[in-house]
């Protein structure tokens, strides 16, 4: 059953958030991440306030999922998350394929 991270993103330092999307990217991929959405035109259609910048990264499995944020590999673009930006960051589970 696929899995998602969801994150709600404001940047800080547009050096440091291009190193750390980098590197990101190049981890998502290696533990068969996806991006679905990746900081679009966000438009609230109800509630609020609006939202930063959204991005949605499937994969496989949560266990995948887990074992890529635990990874060393991330590890080293979290060590560039708290400078390069602020986020709210959501694990969930997807549904089964019909």
């Amino acid at each position: 059953m696929p899995a998602y991270v969801i994150s709600e993103v404001e940047m800080r330092d547009a050096a440091a958030f291009e190193a750390y999307r980098t590197l990101a990217a190049n981890t998502i991929a290696q533990f068969g991440g996806r991006y679905v959405v990746r900081g679009g035109t966000v438009e609230v259609v109800e509630g609020g306030p609006p939202p930063n910048a959204i991005v949605v990264v499937e994969f496989p499995t949560m266990a995948r999922l887990r074992e890529w944020y635990a990874s060393p590999e991330y590890a080293e673009a979290l060590k560039l998350r708290a400078t390069a930006l602020e986020r709210r960051l959501l694990f969930v589970e997807g549904v089964p394929p019909i």
